[in-house]
């Protein structure tokens, strides 16, 4: 079974700055493409970022600049690094990848648990 972790969040002050991980674990053969959603209370769940395997990033309009996508192939890992954090980034980060697994031809999209952000001072 193949799951996915997410780590690194938690409650910064404006200005500041968070890196956000997304480990998979279990049977994978490769991750194609990786992203990062979020959920604001009573918002509708938007995507911040995406990066193919390909190395393309595409961003929100909101984060671009601040925050970057990236990732270590060797390790199953994805990750977003948050720099100056706004109050209106507070929200549930979700990472979602799309995972080949061993005796599979084809992928699909797996979702990582969420992780709260929160930037308040």
């Amino acid at each position: 079974q193949v799951q996915l972790v997410e780590s690194g969040g938690g409650l910064v002050q404006p200005g500041g700055s968070l890196r956000l991980s997304c480990a998979a674990s279990g049977s994978i053969f490769s991750i194609s493409a990786g992203g990062w959603y979020r959920q604001a209370p009573g918002k509708q769940r938007e995507l911040v970022a995406t990066s193919t395997s390909g190395g393309s990033t595409n961003y929100a309009d909101s984060v671009k600049g601040r925050f970057t996508i990236s990732r270590d192939n060797a390790k199953n890992t994805v990750y977003m690094q948050m720099n100056s954090l706004k109050p209106e980034d507070t929200a549930v980060y979700y990472c979602n990848l799309a995972i080949t697994r061993f005796m599979s031809s084809r992928g699909r999209d797996y979702w990582g648990q969420g992780i709260q952000v929160t930037v308040s001072s």
